[in-house]
């Protein structure tokens, strides 16, 4: 049984009764707010942005507050959401808007388009969201919800798969309440046609949904082709001198960009041979608790290991050597500076009792 209501009608009415309208971003809509919020909601659930939403808009709530912050400091308002590109991106691309738009959010999607970190459905959804210009969307959920209504087989982060999810949003998205069917496009992907077990009845496009009449709902979209993942060693260097510890800012590109670590290194020997060479004796290194962390292309197995400088023979002069060698700071576990943090680094702070800070606290 096929509908004779438009797909997008019963989307847009299916918001007005239902979709999210009280979202910290929905409120007092600007281009700014809205890109943070898409910005910090890639791959990260809506419950999990709130509160570092609220927190990052209350320190930067326009984008030259954001432009003329250190990036240390959008790092930390940034710690705990993981995927840090984004918010080396997001400072990288105020300071484009500060100095190319005088401070401006541009309103030109291409324009939009062009700044880092910024996608093609990004762009859509800043300022059909925002302003209400006619552009449509391909976000994950958006993606999910094409893909079983239409059928549509394969992978989406395949070319060919994502071209013809492009075709279809774009034939499907209507002139006239973009904002509200942008939005419901969204919601129904997050709450209604989840990944698992999509709750059909309460969809309102199920009675010409493709993958629903044929049952096979758990089909589409396509799965990621799997491939064994490689996994690597990391070694960590937890210098502690009383109430401090040593980190070394990672450079700007790669794991952990912009972040700060403990040094690392990829065997025990080359940790051993670097404390040694700096005047200290690897016995007296202590074991911490090892732990795994997994990016999305290898695992890391890592294992910190402590030097107590409070403890160690010849501290006072030997510790300077190893500042010289690193963009360095002593980071005070009861007083903890407003800086990016990696995920490692929070949760051997963590383990060595420290009351890790980010933002947003944690409970």
């Amino acid at each position: 049984m096929k509908s004779t209501t438009s797909f997008a009608t019963r989307i847009v009415a299916w918001y007005d009764s239902h979709g999210r309208k009280t979202l910290p971003w929905q409120q007092d809509k600007t281009p700014y707010r809205v890109w943070v919020s898409e910005i910090m909601l890639q791959q990260t659930q809506v419950a999990t942005v709130i509160p570092y939403y609220l927190q990052f808009m209350a320190r930067f709530p326009d984008v030259l507050a954001l432009a003329n912050a250190p990036e240390d400091e959008v790092l930390h308002y940034w710690t705990g959401l993981g995927y840090y590109a984004r918010a080396r991106n997001l400072h990288k691309a105020a300071k484009m808007i500060r100095d190319d738009y005088q401070g401006s959010f541009p309103l030109n999607f291409a324009q939009v388009l062009a700044l880092p970190g910024i996608g093609r459905s990004t762009a859509g959804a800043i300022l059909s969201l925002a302003l209400g210009q006619h552009h449509s969307i391909l976000d994950g959920n958006v993606k999910r919800v094409l893909a079983r209504h239409g059928a549509i087989a394969g992978w989406p982060g395949q070319k060919s798969v994502e071209e013809q999810l492009w075709l279809l949003t774009d034939a499907v998205t209507p002139e006239q309440e973009i904002q509200k069917y942008n939005q419901a496009m969204m919601d129904i992907g997050a709450s209604i046609c989840t990944r698992s077990k999509p709750n059909c009845a309460a969809c309102p496009v199920a009675l010409d949904c493709k993958a629903q009449l044929m049952g096979r709902q758990s089909e589409f979209p396509g799965k990621k082709p799997k491939k064994t993942i490689p996994t690597k060693a990391a070694w960590l260097l937890v210098l502690q001198q009383d109430n401090q510890v040593f980190l070394a800012k990672r450079p700007p590109a790669g794991i952990w960009g912009g972040l700060w670590c403990f040094p690392e290194f990829a065997t025990q020997a080359e940790l051993n041979t670097y404390i040694e060479n700096n005047g200290f004796d690897a016995k007296q290194l202590e074991w911490l608790t090892g732990f795994r962390h997994t990016f999305s292309h290898f695992h890391l197995d890592i294992q910190p290991m402590l030097l107590n400088l409070t403890h160690a023979v010849g501290r006072h002069e030997r510790v300077g050597g190893i500042m010289e060698q690193h963009q360095a700071l002593w980071y005070n576990i009861n007083y903890p500076s407003k800086v990016g943090l990696a995920a490692a680094t929070e949760r051997v702070l963590a383990n060595l009792g420290s009351p890790v800070q980010s933002a947003v606290s944690k409970e």
